[in-house]
């Protein structure tokens, strides 16, 4: 994380690419003045120890980079993307990350954004969520359990 400015995203590249590094996957995104981002590396474990000390010296120059070994995501899962819709209150991101959990859904991706609704002059909330979910798992549940939460809220799967 940190102030957001050109040249972050080429900068962590930049070290990655020098230490033997391969950029697999990356989110990126800025909000309120600040940037963050998750990257998957691939690396050999001949080349970790100095692609870690080159990430971690960047703190010099702002950047607060914190370095973790993942696993790969497992193959069974299915993976599910739609959007929420409803009347904006004070809870309503914990009452569907809620409803989510409560039916065994893993949250993968969440957006959130409230805009102005048209006809009634109060705020809109929108979510885009991706999902995943095992194969006995069943998407119509995850609906059901999101629409239960109240009459106005609306789930659109493309």
């Amino acid at each position: 994380m940190a102030e957001d400015r050109p040249g972050i995203a080429e900068r962590l590249a930049r070290e990655i690419e020098i230490n033997q590094g391969n950029w697999l996957e990356s989110r990126m995104a800025t909000m309120a003045g600040k940037f963050a981002g998750i990257i998957r590396v691939d690396v050999k474990a001949e080349s970790a120890d100095a692609l870690t000390s080159a990430l971690s010296a960047l703190s010099k120059e702002g950047l607060n980079v914190q370095i973790e070994s993942g696993e790969t995501a497992d193959a069974e899962l299915n993976r599910y993307c739609f959007e929420v819709v409803g009347n904006d209150r004070p809870g309503i991101v914990r009452e569907v990350t809620n409803a989510l959990a409560s039916v065994g859904a893993n949250v993968i991706d969440l957006n959130t954004v409230i805009e102005p609704a048209s006809m009634s002059g109060g705020e809109l909330f929108k979510a885009t969520i991706e999902i995943t979910l095992t194969p006995e798992q069943q998407m119509d549940t995850v609906v059901q359990a999101l629409e239960r939460l109240s009459p106005d809220l609306m789930v659109d799967r493309p």
